[in-house]
């Protein structure tokens, strides 16, 4: 129950999902003008064709062929229908899960990673720098950095440097260097909006240094639509014609903007983003322009937010502790395009053992929300006894984040954060 494709059939465009929204999107802010920004303004940060792709209305980017060489070492990834967890759940729905855990980083990011570090070589520049929250994300940095011969400095929420050691391992061994965030507050867990605004005066220090951001810009999300486009595909190889729902994991909007964006266009298909209550932006946050980070550096983006201030508890979903959402997810969750619904981590935590228990892969606390989101909808598909197609991703593997399954299995995980 496993669909592949060949390496040939990478997409070789990003699917744009500006022309089909359902309501036209408000530019960002410049931070001290508060009027929209212009490209110069970007400029110290992106490279230019970055800033093109931010702000593009084309339907279709081409993706460079020097991206689509690396994009090859692991795609396209698989398709897989969970058979032995719709068993166990004794449903009629048809569970296919995206596989993004097969990257070399072991997640989603390096369908960004690797354009982002592509584009900034090209344009000269020598260094990124970046923040992470559980890591994922700068292990995809330092990865395609390593690639293209880019130095590479991570500022790590300091909750995740705590927790997980070895992904800070593993941005080393692509020659990252990795530091806690915040810098300045050693007795801070830190946050996304503050290792943001520590990787952004890094940037705006230096002239060989650009800024790399993992999620919520629309280069972003458009880079990561090969995972919807290639899901497709699949699932027409699979017998099957749409989804009933596509589930994506959501803290900034990358993970489920990849697998759904490619799906807007058809009216019958849900789109359901599932977020940490302990961070719920989408589902309790305001709609409304605010900054990207703690200190107010970035442009004041249209988003659902908590608050740039926001401080989140030290959850184990690090990559999902963030005051605010990608502009384009917030987008058609206000129109009503998009659904979100909210977990707290005991129950993420139990979706994630039952699925390891039934179909093997032990996966990251982040890609579990999206699995507790899928088995709720399955359930709820047994209950009316209607056959359902349900499509999630797979955002990336548990493997070093074995800590939280060991404070889960063993009664020290706080269960309703």
């Amino acid at each position: 129950m496993r669909w592949t494709l060949p390496p040939d059939q990478v997409p070789e465009a990003w699917f744009n999902v500006v022309p089909h929204l359902p309501a036209s999107m408000e530019p960002p802010l410049h931070p001290a003008t508060r009027q929209p920004v212009t490209p110069d303004d970007l400029a110290p940060l992106f490279p230019m064709a970055l800033i093109e792709q931010e702000v593009t209305t084309a339907p279709w980017v081409d993706v460079p062929g020097e991206v689509l060489d690396v994009l090859r070492l692991w795609r396209p990834t698989p398709l897989v229908r969970a058979t032995r967890l719709e068993k166990a759940l004794g449903t009629p729905a048809r569970i296919y899960y995206k596989d993004e855990s097969v990257s070399p980083a072991g997640s989603h990011k390096p369908n960004t990673a690797v354009p982002q570090a592509f584009y900034n070589k090209a344009e000269g520049i020598s260094r990124l720098s970046t923040e992470t929250g559980a890591g994922q994300w700068g292990s995809a940095l330092a990865f395609a950095s390593a690639l293209f011969g880019l130095e590479c400095m991570v500022y790590m929420v300091r909750a995740s440097f705590d927790q997980k050691p070895y992904r800070r391992v593993m941005m080393e061994t692509w020659g990252g260097q990795v530091v806690p965030s915040p810098v300045d507050d050693s007795a801070s867990p830190g946050s996304l909006g503050s290792a943001i605004s520590d990787a952004v005066r890094d940037a705006a220090g230096r002239d060989d240094t650009h800024y790399a951001l993992g999620s919520v810009l629309n280069h972003v999300l458009l880079h990561q639509t090969v995972i919807g486009l290639e899901a497709k595909r699949q699932l027409e190889m699979a017998g099957e014609s749409l989804p009933d729902v596509v589930v994506g994991s959501c803290g900034g909007g990358s993970n489920f903007g990849g697998i759904a964006l490619p799906f807007v266009p058809d009216p019958s298909v849900r789109l359901l983003a599932a977020e940490p209550m302990s961070c719920p932006t989408l589902t309790a946050g305001t709609f409304e322009y605010d900054f990207g980070d703690t200190a107010g550096l970035t442009p004041l983006l249209p988003m659902y937010t908590l608050g740039h201030d926001f401080m989140p508890p030290s959850i184990h979903a690090g990559g999902l502790r963030y005051h605010g959402d990608a502009p384009l997810v917030s987008n058609l969750v206000k129109s009503g395009r998009a659904e979100a619904v909210a977990y707290p981590q005991g129950k993420v935590f139990e979706a994630a053992i039952t699925f390891a228990r039934t179909q093997g892969s032990i996966p990251a606390p982040e890609t579990s929300h999206a699995i507790r989101a899928a088995i709720d909808e399955a359930l709820a598909a047994k209950e009316d006894g209607e056959q359902r197609c349900i499509l999630f991703s797979y955002s990336g593997h548990g493997l070093l984040d074995l800590s939280a399954y060991d404070d889960y299995l063993h009664g020290r995980l706080v269960l309703e954060a």
